[in-house]
């Protein structure tokens, strides 16, 4: 068997969250190597003619919603919620059915489908349409569902060892992480690769004109001398944003701003609203930019969108102060744009990326006066800031690149050729 036609499936495959990052990267390594990509989701920005868009499979639609109110933080479900999970999954697996034909499709790869219960329909679909083809499955897993307490107090444990993830002989699992992979092991005895998030470090990134960067700091509120410290990451609770109001405040300045990227996530509204009262009181400027960021550059509605990257070139120094992290996308992405960054010590962080030796502003739980006069003075210090960032973005080439990523991905993908031909 050769593959060539590659299906990607998720429940949203749009934006700019850590999971269609990812899967933008494999596709483009997969299609540099000749493989054509294809993708199935609730949410698509992807090309129209390489798109099957099924709004079912995305974690926002109403009956998805309806029945995790059902299946979170309560211990027992009834039969007819079990019955509208057995009729929403034959849909989806017929949606399947028809999307591997459409495109001819040799080889599906799961996005966190099979691995986070945002959508327990469509992971038992994907699990079923595996079990009855033995079709050649790659499931990158980035978010286990026992990684996350809102999970743990469940009506759905059944689903949940059935199909997050399945244990099924055409299925290769792909974690981010060494954690993940030894838990993985523990929990469910399923062998795996680690793959870590990755960039393009063998490309720098392209200097955008300082007109940009201009307007971008005048959307922040900021002037021309004012420190524009940027948290590129969701409002979630597990991002510990109030350490970074903590830092901004802790260095005294005298605009004090906290420059957050992306809108405040799929969590409810309660942390948002503390973190807004938090800042507050400390006398921090949260500044959300969500609404003028998106995948490209472009006038929309008589209003700038910028990237991300746009963003990144333009601050002074990144936060990153998560209590838990799968990886870290934003981490790499710092070292990419050759930015300083303030990183708390998060489990992956120690036991996969410290040991490289990035030369980052790191502490554990909490920040301190000393801690912050320390970034501040090396700030300051061109010369030692330039040699910092110089030194960080070498190590990421060689232990964080799309090298890295291609040499394990296509090797595994000809490892199921020959199990096929076999």
């Amino acid at each position: 068997m050769k593959i060539k036609n590659i299906g990607f499936v998720s429940t949203r495959i749009a934006g700019t969250d850590g999971v269609s990052l990812e899967i933008e990267k494999w596709a483009h390594i997969l299609e540099r190597n000749g493989y054509n990509c294809f993708y199935f989701a609730g949410e698509l920005d992807r090309e129209p003619e390489k798109s099957y868009i099924c709004p079912i499979a995305h974690f926002n639609h109403p009956e998805i919603e309806k029945l995790n109110k059902k299946f979170f933080g309560v211990k027992v479900r009834d039969h007819e919620t079990s019955l509208k999970v057995s009729e929403i999954k034959e849909y989806l697996k017929i949606q399947l059915y028809d999307f591997v034909k459409k495109f001819d499709i040799d080889l599906l790869i799961p996005e966190n489908a099979l691995t986070i219960p945002m959508n327990i329909p469509l992971g038992l679909a994907l699990t079923e349409f595996i079990a009855e083809t033995c079709f050649p499955t790659i499931a990158h897993h980035h978010d286990f569902y026992w990684e996350r307490t809102r999970f743990l107090i469940n009506s759905v444990k059944d689903y949940l060892d059935r199909a997050f993830p399945p244990d099924l002989k055409s299925i290769k699992h792909v974690v981010i992480n060494s954690l993940a992979s030894e838990q993985l092991s523990l929990r469910k005895g399923i062998s795996n690769v680690v793959i870590p998030n990755v960039f393009d470090f063998s490309n720098s990134a392209k200097k955008i004109d300082d007109k940009t960067c201009l307007q971008i700091r005048e959307l922040a509120g900021l002037e021309e001398n004012d420190l524009f410290v940027l948290q590129p990451t969701r409002i979630v609770p597990r991002k510990w944003i109030e350490r970074a109001i903590e830092i901004v405040y802790l260095m005294n300045l005298k605009n004090p701003k906290l420059v957050i990227s992306h809108a405040k996530g799929d969590e409810g509204d309660f942390y948002y609203i503390r973190i807004k009262n938090y800042a507050k009181i400390l006398g921090v400027e949260i500044v959300e930019l969500e609404k003028f960021i998106g995948t490209e550059r472009c006038v929309k509605d008589n209003k700038t969108i910028f990237t991300i990257n746009d963003v990144y070139q333009c601050c002074d120094i990144v936060t990153y102060p998560s209590g838990y992290e799968g990886f870290g996308n934003a981490f790499l992405e710092t070292i990419y744009f050759k930015k300083p960054i303030i990183v708390n010590r998060y489990s992956i962080f120690i036991t996969d990326i410290e040991p490289y030796g990035f030369d980052v502003f790191k502490f554990d739980g909490f920040v301190t006066e000393d801690f912050i006069k320390n970034v501040l003075n090396t700030l300051n210090n061109k010369n030692k800031l330039q040699e910092m960032v110089e030194k960080n973005y070498e190590l990421a080439k060689k232990y964080f690149s799309y090298e890295v990523l291609e040499k394990k991905l296509i090797r595994l993908i000809e490892d199921m050729e020959e199990q096929c031909i076999k």
